[in-house]
């Protein structure tokens, strides 16, 4: 392998991530090798893609497609797209200005419901509309009462785009979607082989594109070392086309693969193919491992003294890890946002969730309080796994000083903080250095409901930028949060979310069901804490997740604890994440999740609080054995 004297370094987001703001992973990557005097440039090719494919150009493309396919063979939204063609080549470039927030009188238009195309996208509105009720049959005052025109017509704008890509999914390519791009083809998939068959096809109208992107993002920048960081199972198709790419056109540049999805699901990697379009896949944090990379190409380091490192060795694939101590913390640097537009992201409103709004409303600058979790007990958590079990804090000067220099890069003051669950103690000291430095910000991020949060807590977060927190509650059931090892209560949630509710923060619960040996009754009681707390008020906002048992966890590595058997994995040569489980309950979960969502929807918008919770299911299910006013009496314990 010939050395390279300085190594240039180029950072990739690939489709499909985030398109609201940037996935971090590359700005913390870039903002540290350039702290380190390494050359280090990065691009969001998600966002540039989605960019291209929505224009008038990129519409006039999927039309050409659309010429190609017999005119019976074209669905309904397809036949749709067509016949109102002219007026989608109108409004897109408008539409996307809109959501880019550079044409806010656009509002008044699309809220009129006279501008844009409206495809089957829209006939979820009508099944709002009742003549009888107190908005006048108007389907989205609900949501956004008589004067959220900006919000109403974000949301109408959204849906717009949705149309768009469910008419690239029908006629362009059947892989397409907003965030989850070809999924499948990579979620715990144990062999190569349908990705491998994926790459192998003919590209479609989006690989092109694609290409087309990859190709003058390398031509632009002149890099020796191309990094993909790929979070998610739906990111992963898309990396290996650019990969695939650059291998083709510039076979001597170096690719490595990296992020959450290598960090979960590759950790027993030995297909060799996956080397035809990477030199090298790094596990668990990229600092320690991309110098020790960056040293090997300039021939300072010999192979075997690569850091937490996958290469191809012969016909087989070789780990690599030289025992080195990781870069603390402390630290890592700034997260830099250089040569990201950020401007031309899109601030869409799909979910009417509120806290879903958060994630993809507007664009917030992305920043970790502390490395991994404090608690790492969770039952259902990769606690094994380095992004959870290391936790390293840094102190509250460096985080301020940190979010003065992103706010100094930006212009913009919003932060999400994207910890596993922020400590209290770290909170605190953060909330209290920056009003002491009279640094004005809006803030949100993910913590444990815990006693720690002091209703005088709560009120020092909201005072220093604080308006919403997420945390789990998930089967709000205190047995299963024992078996979980939450070290919660349903009691101790309710009077912790009580104080961020009366200091004016919102309360997202993140929910679950279908964990091991949750029963129907356990599903009801659940149900029914949970509309205890949305009556009094303890929490705003909420989204059920199904449980999914990890090799990682607790469950997945000790199943015989939570009273299941695993189902045997076949052989695995490539991703390795999510496992099967006999649950002997035998609860049909899946009918149950379908009247908790209902139910969950209804409460956030103030409806069917009074109901009894069996209404919402279509099984017969046991009458709650919570009492009616159990949380109204864990608020007032005098009562």
């Amino acid at each position: 392998m010939s050395q390279i004297a300085s190594v240039r370094v180029l950072s990739l987001i690939p489709p499909m991530t985030q398109l609201n703001t940037p996935y971090p992973s590359t700005a913390y990557i870039t903002g540290f090798l350039r702290a380190r005097g390494v050359t280090a440039v990065q691009e969001d090719l998600a966002l540039a893609l989605v960019l291209q494919l929505f224009s008038t150009d990129g519409l006039q493309a999927v039309r050409q497609r659309i010429d190609t396919i017999a005119p019976k063979k074209r669905s309904a939204q397809v036949r749709f797209f067509v016949d109102n063609f002219d007026q989608y080549l109108a409004t897109i470039d408008r539409v996307i200005a809109f959501l880019q927030g550079r044409d806010s009188t656009l509002a008044h238009r699309i809220c009129s419901r006279g501008l844009l195309p409206e495809g089957a996208r829209f006939a979820a509105l009508d099944n709002y509309v009742d003549p009888d009720d107190p908005y006048g049959g108007d389907p989205l005052a609900w949501a956004f009462g008589a004067l959220g025109s900006y919000d109403r017509a974000r949301h109408l704008a959204t849906l717009y785009l949705n149309d768009l890509a469910d008419v690239v999914r029908d006629a362009a390519d059947s892989r397409f979607e907003f965030v989850r791009y070809a999924e499948s083809l990579a979620m715990s998939q144990p062999t190569f082989d349908p990705l491998a068959k994926g790459l192998a096809a003919p590209p479609t109208l989006v690989d092109d594109m694609l290409a087309a992107l990859t190709v003058a993002a390398v031509e632009r920048h002149q890099p020796d070392l191309v990094l993909l960081s790929v979070p998610f199972p739906g990111s992963v198709y898309a990396a290996f086309r650019i990969a695939q790419t650059i291998k083709a056109r510039w076979p001597h540049i170096r690719t490595a693969l990296g992020g959450g999805f290598a960090n979960t699901e590759l950790r027993e990697l030995k297909e060799p193919r996956v080397f035809d379009y990477f030199d090298f896949v790094t596990l668990d944090d990229g600092e320690k491992p991309l110098l020790a990379l960056i040293e090997h190409l300039q021939g300072q380091r010999g192979v075997s003294r690569l850091v937490r490192t996958y290469v191809r060795d012969g016909d087989a694939v070789r780990y690599i890890n030289m025992m080195e101590a990781d870069i603390p913390f402390e630290e890592v640097g700034t997260p830099t946002w250089d040569g990201l537009p950020i401007h031309r992201y899109l601030s869409l409103l799909d979910m009417l969730n509120p806290m879903h709004r958060l994630w993809s409303d507007g664009r917030w600058n992305k920043l970790t309080v502390a490395h991994g979790c404090y608690w790492k007990k969770c039952s259902f958590c990769d606690v094994t796994l380095d992004y959870i079990s290391r936790y390293e804090t840094a102190s509250a000067t460096t985080l301020v000083d940190r979010i003065e220099a992103i706010i100094a890069e930006t212009g913009q003051t919003g932060f999400h903080f994207v910890d596993e669950a922020a400590p209290p103690k770290m909170l605190r000291a953060l909330a209290e250095e920056l009003l002491r430095r009279k640094v004005s910000i809006s803030w949100w991020g993910n913590i444990r409901f815990e006693k720690s949060f002091t209703p005088e807590l709560c009120q020092l977060l909201a005072e220093s930028g604080c308006i919403a927190i997420s945390g789990g509650l998930e089967v709000a059931s205190d047995r299963l949060l024992k078996l979980m090892k939450k070290g919660v209560s349903v009691e101790q949630v309710a009077r912790v979310t009580q104080g961020f509710t009366e200091a004016g923060i919102l309360v997202h619960a993140y929910l679950m069901y279908g964990f091991p040996t949750q029963t129907v009754q356990d599903t009801v009681d659940a149900l029914e804490y949970v509309r205890q707390l949305f009556e009094n008020g303890c929490i705003q906002s909420g989204f059920f997740h199904r449980f999914a048992c990890t090799v990682h966890s607790p469950v997945g590595q000790s199943p015989d604890e939570y009273g299941v058997k695993l189902i045997p994995l076949p052989e695995v040569s490539f991703a390795k994440n999510d496992v099967g489980f006999i649950d002997p309950t035998g609860t049909d979960h899946d009918t149950l999740g379908r009247g908790l969502n209902k139910a969950l929807y209804n409460y956030m918008h103030g409806i069917g609080l009074e109901a009894d919770v069996r209404e919402w299911f279509d099984m017969r299910v046991p009458r709650s054995r919570v009492p009616r006013h159990f949380i109204s009496k864990a608020l007032n314990p005098q009562r």
